[in-house]
């Protein structure tokens, strides 16, 4: 069996009625931003994303939640422990909050 470590800062609950609480640690792709120009008078800036933070390394038998771009940033490093929340089939409240994923993607 697995153990799960949600690496976002909210806690992800499970269709089936699984809740995996924030472990602390938020992980991230670090972003950079350099004035681009405006439009209007309102500043532009062109963004780069750059390397993962706070994702730990590889342990055995245990999967880490992370957000969607995260999980692509980390795919493309060659992870393959790293899942996100099924967020295209979440079950929304009539304010279009999310209630739940139906699982996570990879």
């Amino acid at each position: 069996m697995n153990k799960i470590v949600n690496l976002t800062p909210h806690a992800i609950n499970i269709t089936n009625g699984a809740t995996f609480p924030p472990s602390g640690t938020v992980a991230r792709v670090s972003v950079q931003q350099v004035d681009a120009r405006d439009i209007n008078g309102i500043p532009v800036k062109t963004q780069t994303f750059g390397d993962i933070v706070d994702l730990p390394a590889p342990q055995k038998d245990t999967i880490f939640i992370v957000s969607a771009m995260v999980l692509n940033a980390a795919k493309a490093a060659g992870r393959d422990d790293v899942v996100a929340p099924d967020t295209a089939n979440a079950v929304r409240n009539d304010d279009g909050h999310i209630v739940s994923v139906p699982g996570f993607i990879k």
